[in-house]
């Protein structure tokens, strides 16, 4: 351990995995439904992927160009990280491959059921090998490695079945690859949900496969590829068209080198010696799982489950409800009147797509200007982008194509609204748009007014479905002068630009959270900072948080991720609290709250305090003015707060806690899904009409 670093802080991978952990906890949770469980192993597994493709393989990068640099936080190498991740996971494995086969096997009863090839009835496995023969192998691929068949690379996260194969008494490998256009599992006749996953058909099946073989040793492989790749600064500046950049930079990222080798059974010596010479990887890279490597299936089985056993099997369903802020009618014409809050997923997104319709269509409209980082497949809001373009708007889009792996769906986005006529333009070198604002501009009258909607996530009409995050929509007219402002900056690339009211990173963003800290700490005991947000890794607000509680500033964090302070260390962080929940729906809004009472000042927006965030992305948080919306959010805060179910307290040596047993159990997302489910739509009264229309109306 470096002699500079702090006792209060710990290293981010570790952090990360932890977080990961407490993921996997949720699938142990025997208060869950079943087929729920699972799909928190696969979110998990999902998770330990992702990891490992960016965060794995950024510290190969840094090892393989520098491995003397020492991490600030916790004292360690790039190498030495990845001593302690390897060491970290193979525990992990273990852990969920126990879990899934807890949760496989109390599935049973339920006539859901993942079988072996011998657990399979007889005319089960008649329809296997008949399949087979009929649908897969006329699909498959197989490749033989000799000394005239050189090793073929390898997908990333793609399933492959190998085996020894020996010919006239010479040995080699066969590598069948699992088709990516068939199905991950095969559904066998019947009433129950019995099935088998394709990699296992292919594995049974291999001696007809390579039927002139003799076949030996079957397995079947995955491989994890490092995916952390930003396009070529001298590429991004010598191309015009960014899109081609981008698309080269996707290519790229296929044939990137091997962080991680998952096999299905253990390796004999001679085969994991052949796997680290083909990849250039260490054993310790090599994991096996005795769990399936892709789960995502199981997605779609939970939506197969008959109605007789959904309630035993999956959680009650929920639909995001109407908004409580929002009445029947014009909503541009409410935002006029006062500011407006969504909650997704409690409530609906429709409220902002219906009037990102009505702007498109408005003749008073002039300008609409948005920037966008995720969207889903399929997006109404696109829809009425480009109608708002095709009626004579000026729209404006700022698309970050770099957004990690979303990329593809982004550039397909991106030409389908310049088609339409919509000003596209895309990030800046060394930085990404990570911001969500969306700026409408009007005429009234002789005035131009705007409208300014500030969210926490993403527009993406799937995930408002599946994660917490909050929409402001406001016609404050200052507001409004700021985002206008934004949008000129952001299209002559002048990141430095000055705001009275949003803050902005890379520039203000930082600067102006320390500085609300700062005036925190001068309160002392009275200090108060209560902060929401996914991740938290940079160092200088790390120190000022510590500062602030030994100022005696009470310090609540409520971090779903990545946390990187640690509380409760004597003498430094003695006033700090940190919160991870982890539920049915993925935390996500940031919320940043200092100062009680009257004083109190609230911001929602899309920065997380790491440091990619604060100093390398373009991110925008909105203070919060309307009284009744701020009253709302300290509510929201207080009941995540209250939370004693999904909650989990992080200790100073980096675990997290269950919180003491309560008498009244407290789930945050379970109070809010109550509330939208109760709240009733406010009813706009109808103007009465004029004296003239009522005595024309009596005279008819």
């Amino acid at each position: 351990m470096g002699k500079d670093v702090l006792n209060y802080t710990q290293n981010r991978e570790l952090s990360w995995l932890r977080f990961d952990e407490r993921v996997l906890e949720e699938a142990r949770d025997e208060t869950v439904p079943l087929l729920e469980r699972m799909k928190f192993v696969a979110i998990f597994t999902s998770n330990l992927d992702e990891f490992f493709m960016i965060r794995v393989g950024s510290l190969y990068d840094m090892a393989a160009a520098d491995n003397k640099t020492i991490d600030s936080r916790s004292g360690l190498t790039a190498g030495e990280q990845l001593d302690k991740i390897y060491e970290a996971v193979a525990p992990i494995y273990k852990e969920r491959d126990k879990t899934y086969a807890e949760i496989k096997k109390q599935l049973h009863p339920y006539g859901v059921c993942g079988l072996d090839f011998k657990e399979l009835a007889a005319q089960e496995k008649k329809y296997v090998k008949k399949y087979f023969k009929e649908q897969i192998l006329p699909l498959l691929s197989p490749q033989i490695v000799d000394t005239n068949h050189p090793f073929p690379h390898l997908l990333n996260k793609e399933i492959y079945v190998v085996a020894d194969l020996k010919l006239d008494n010479k040995n080699m490998v066969g590598i069948v690859p699992v088709p990516q256009f068939i199905s991950d599992i095969l559904y066998l006749p019947g009433h129950d949900i019995r099935y088998i996953r394709m990699e296992k058909v292919l594995m049974e099946y291999l001696d007809l496969i390579f039927e002139k073989y003799e076949v030996s040793s079957k397995n079947y492989i995955c491989v994890t590829r490092n995916a952390d790749i930003s396009p070529d600064d001298e590429m991004y500046s010598e191309n015009e068209d960014f899109r081609h950049v981008m698309k080269e930079t996707l290519h790229k990222r296929r044939r990137m080198a091997v962080v991680r080798l998952e096999v299905a059974h253990p390796l004999n010596k001679d085969m994991e010696k052949y796997f680290c010479e083909k990849f250039n990887i260490e054993p310790k890279c090599i994991f096996r799982t005795k769990m399936p490597m892709k789960l995502d299936y199981m997605f779609a089985i939970a939506d197969k489950v008959p109605e007789s056993m959904r309630r035993s099997l999956v959680e009650r369903p929920f639909s995001p409800q109407h908004s409580p802020m929002v009445a029947e009618g014009n909503v541009m014409n409410q935002v006029k009147q006062r500011d407006i809050l969504l909650s997704f997923p409690y409530e609906s997104m429709d409220p902002f797509l219906q009037m990102m319709k009505e702007a498109s269509v408005d003749p008073n409209v002039l300008t609409i200007k948005i920037t966008i980082y995720r969207l889903a497949r399929k997006t109404r809001l696109v829809e009425y982008l480009c109608a708002a373009a095709e009626n004579g708007k000026e729209v404006t889009v700022l698309i970050e194509l770099r957004a990690r792996f979303d990329e593809q769906n982004n550039i397909d986005w991106s030409e389908r609204m310049e088609e339409a006529g919509c000003r596209v333009i895309y990030g800046f070198e060394g930085y990404k748009v990570h911001s969500k604002i969306c700026l409408i501009t009007y005429r009234n009258r002789n005035d131009i007014r705007y409208i300014t909607q500030i969210g926490t996530g993403n527009y993406n009409e799937k995930t408002a479905k599946a994660y917490t995050d909050l929409s402001l929509i406001t016609s404050n007219q200052e507001i409004g002068e700021d985002a206008a402002s934004f949008f000129q900056n952001m299209s002559i690339g002048n990141l430095d630009g000055i705001y009275q009211h949003l803050i902005v990173s890379p520039s203000s963003l930082k600067p102006k959270v320390l500085s609300l800290i700062d005036e925190e700490i001068r309160k002392g005991k009275e200090g108060r900072v209560i902060m929401k947000m996914n991740s938290v890794t940079d160092m200088d607000f790390i120190h000022k948080v510590a500062e602030a509680s030994k100022a005696g500033v009470k310090i609540d964090l409520i971090v779903r991720g990545i946390c990187c302070i640690l509380p409760g260390i004597p003498g430094e962080t003695d006033n700090l609290t940190v919160t991870s929940i982890v539920g049915r729906y993925l935390e996500h809004p940031r919320i940043f709250s200092f100062g009680k009472g009257a004083a109190q000042k609230i911001y929602i927006g899309s920065a997380d305090m790491m440091t990619r965030n604060t100093e390398k992305r373009v991110e925008v948080a909105c203070p919060v003015y309307n009284e009744g919306i701020k009253k709302r959010i300290n509510r929201m805060l207080e009941i995540m707060l209250a939370d004693n179910v999904k909650a989990r307290l992080l200790k100073n040596d980096g675990t997290f806690v269950k919180k003491p047993a309560s008498v009244t159990p407290v789930i945050s997302q379970e109070v809010f899904m109550k509330e939208a489910l109760k709240a009733e739509r406010p009813v706009i009264p109808q103007k009465k009409p004029s004296l003239f229309k009522r005595i024309r109306k009596a005279l008819r």
